[in-house]
């Protein structure tokens, strides 16, 4: 069933799960899905992560440069949660570390499992470059990778051939910043990007996370002033930790509104600072709720217990 046929009268939530670091098993992530389920998700959307470079000390002192990937089998996880769970699942494709003919084939192995929806990325950039580099054969951009799911639900590869069978089309949707990508000169400049990718066929968009209610309405407002008509679905994390006053910024690009942060200063520990965050997110979504907003979607990382807890102050 595609997230897009259920209900949206109803207030619904969604919650994002990482793949298992390699060679630790799904013992955890399930144990997490297990405390979420229970809040009857819309979907679970798991990340993509493709390889990174690291330096191995070799024994004569010196330092290989590596290419590992720490966190494998978004798909195949995907499958799992699907079978395990029967939840719909919403797997990230994503530009980086993969070529056209990667997408494809992964996009093939998506339509054999029966996964229909797919959440459209460029990917982050590689930690030792100053800028998104493609992977030779790659995409650059999201649009790029748009128009190649495009072309595929048309029943076309990414080199013309046609699709004996082309199968269920996918549904896809995209990500949004309401204080603007990174890369962005402005926040105008940011959302013509949205507009484009509306036009290219996503059907809805998640946001970056974010803190202060105000930017998300304000985000939405210019968004229907600028004809983007999709379904924009906040995305939401509580605070966990004292150094994330500092780190969240810093990692994804947005503002701790200032009466969040004088609360933060005066927690003593970690677990001050996590109860502050399940009270501030629960608030938060109170007050989306009045506005309207029926979807909810929670990034869950280090935080499924907060996000769990802010769940059932929810219902």
């Amino acid at each position: 069933m595609s997230i897009l046929n259920l209900d949206k009268t109803s207030r619904r939530f969604s919650f994002e799960v990482l793949p298992p670091l390699k060679g630790t098993g799904t013992e955890r992530l399930f144990a997490d899905i297990d405390k979420l389920r229970e809040f009857d998700p819309a979907y679970i959307n798991i990340t993509t992560h493709h390889s990174e470079f690291v330096y191995k000390e070799l024994d004569n002192g010196q330092f290989e440069r590596r290419q590992i990937r720490r966190r494998p089998g978004t798909v195949a996880v995907a499958a799992a949660i699907q079978q395990k769970y029967g939840i719909p699942v919403q797997p990230h494709v994503i530009c980086s570390g993969a070529t056209i003919e990667d997408i494809e084939y992964e996009l093939l192995d998506l339509q054999f499992l029966g996964i229909s929806d797919l959440l459209l990325l460029r990917g982050d950039k590689a930690k030792e470059d100053s800028r998104f580099v493609p992977t030779p054969g790659g995409h650059a951009h999201t649009t790029d990778l748009m128009q190649q799911v495009k072309r595929f639900n048309e029943g076309y590869f990414a080199d013309g051939t046609p699709i004996k069978n082309p199968g269920r089309p996918f549904d896809y949707g995209v990500a949004c910043y309401p204080e603007k990508h990174e890369e962005a000169p402005n926040l105008e400049h940011d959302m013509a990007y949205l507009k484009q990718k509306q036009d290219l066929g996503a059907q809805y968009a998640v946001t970056q996370l974010f803190f202060d209610n105000q930017k998300y309405f304000t985000f939405v407002e210019k968004a229907r002033q600028m004809d983007i008509t999709i379904p924009i679905i906040p995305g939401i994390k509580p605070m966990a930790k004292l150094s994330q006053l500092t780190v969240v910024p810093k990692t994804f690009h947005c503002d701790i509104p200032e009466p969040l942060a004088k609360e933060v200063v005066k927690c003593k520990t970690d677990e001050d600072a996590r109860q502050l965050g399940i009270e501030w997110t629960t608030a938060q979504c109170q007050e989306l709720y009045q506005h309207g907003v029926n979807n909810i979607h929670f990034y869950t990382v280090s935080a499924v217990d907060s996000v769990a807890e802010v769940a059932k102050r929810l219902l």
